[in-house]
């Protein structure tokens, strides 16, 4: 394949995640009303993502991550819960604050670091996952066995939020218009504090930055840096910082990613891809790729459907 060829479906998913982060700031509902049933929910073509997204609670099953990030389900999921000292929880109409019992440990052991290393007012919580994971009906392909995190950039305003504002602030873009750097009116030597507690996890597998983040890193960072190999840029993430964790002990069926490289990962040569033109501003295929069909619950792995069907755990 020739690298012009390569780089197609590359910038193909940088219109993709330049979609997915402007979603990743819509505004939920302070009302939300529950997903009309199924007519057919034993239809094999029927997507997953239908399925999962009408569980409102976790399966009463012993915990796994079961699958891959992006092809998987959740079995024992538990509740981030909704405030804590050091942390709130957004947009609490998408129902995406479960995950993992050590993410969740992971969030609150992180909260009460920033807040201690950076005087981090406290973190805000974005999407974990669905109640029994799974694919979700919009926004990430991600986020599915309970072991990736979304954090705002946006620190934790010293009151308890209200409902309102939890479904309809917008967290702050931490970017310049250009995209070449951060914006230095919003973005803080305390930031780069925030994103070194959670790269210093050792649970932590990978941290997702827009690269204009991961070039203030590499230019701020003091001290030990070896932190810095965790911190991977990626599309969208101006908003936003993404955790993604290790899988567990306990969890045989989950299926992580390759340990990245030991290097900083601040060379030119490991940032000039980020700032080509034509990565900053992708322009769209001539002729539009025909969606993709859902993926169905037969696509998954085959734990997925006893998660699925598992009773309720209670409450």
């Amino acid at each position: 394949m020739t690298p012009r060829l390569r780089l197609i479906p590359l910038l193909f998913c940088a219109v993709i995640a330049c979609s997915l982060s402007a979603r990743a700031q819509d505004k939920g509902s302070v009302n939300p009303k529950p997903l009309p049933p199924l007519a057919n929910p034993n239809d094999p073509k029927l997507g997953a993502r239908e399925l999962f997204a009408r569980k409102v609670l976790p399966a009463e099953l012993p915990t796994q991550a079961i699958g891959g990030y992006a092809k998987g389900c959740l079995a024992g999921g538990a509740q981030m819960p909704l405030n804590g000292d050091t942390w709130q929880v957004m947009r609490l109409s998408r129902n995406r604050y479960w995950g993992h019992p050590a993410m969740i440990a992971l969030l609150k052991r992180l909260a009460a670091k920033a807040h201690k290393d950076a005087g981090w007012p406290g973190i805000l919580v974005g999407d974990i996952g669905q109640p029994r994971g799974g694919p979700a009906l919009s926004g990430h392909a991600s986020h599915q066995i309970g072991l990736d995190a979304d954090i705002w950039l946006t620190p934790m305003p010293d009151r308890k939020l209200s409902r309102e504002e939890r479904e309809e602030t917008s967290a702050v873009m931490m970017v310049r218009d250009d995209r070449l750097d951060i914006d230095p009116r919003v973005f803080t030597p305390g930031h780069v504090l925030v994103l070194r507690d959670a790269a210093q996890e050792p649970a932590v597998q990978r941290i997702f930055v827009n690269p204009a983040i991961k070039k203030a890193l590499c230019r701020e960072a003091k001290g030990d840096r070896s932190w810095l190999s965790k911190i991977r840029p990626w599309w969208g993430h101006d908003y936003h910082f993404h955790i993604r964790m290790r899988c567990p002990p306990g969890s045989p069926q989950c299926e992580g990613q390759k340990p990245q490289s030991e290097g900083e990962g601040c060379k030119p040569s490991d940032l000039a891809f980020w700032f080509k033109d034509s990565v900053l501003h992708p322009k769209p295929p001539p002729k539009p790729p025909k969606p993709r069909p859902p993926m169905t619950l037969a696509q998954l792995p085959a734990p997925c459907k006893t998660v699925l069907n598992a009773p309720d755990a209670k409450q």
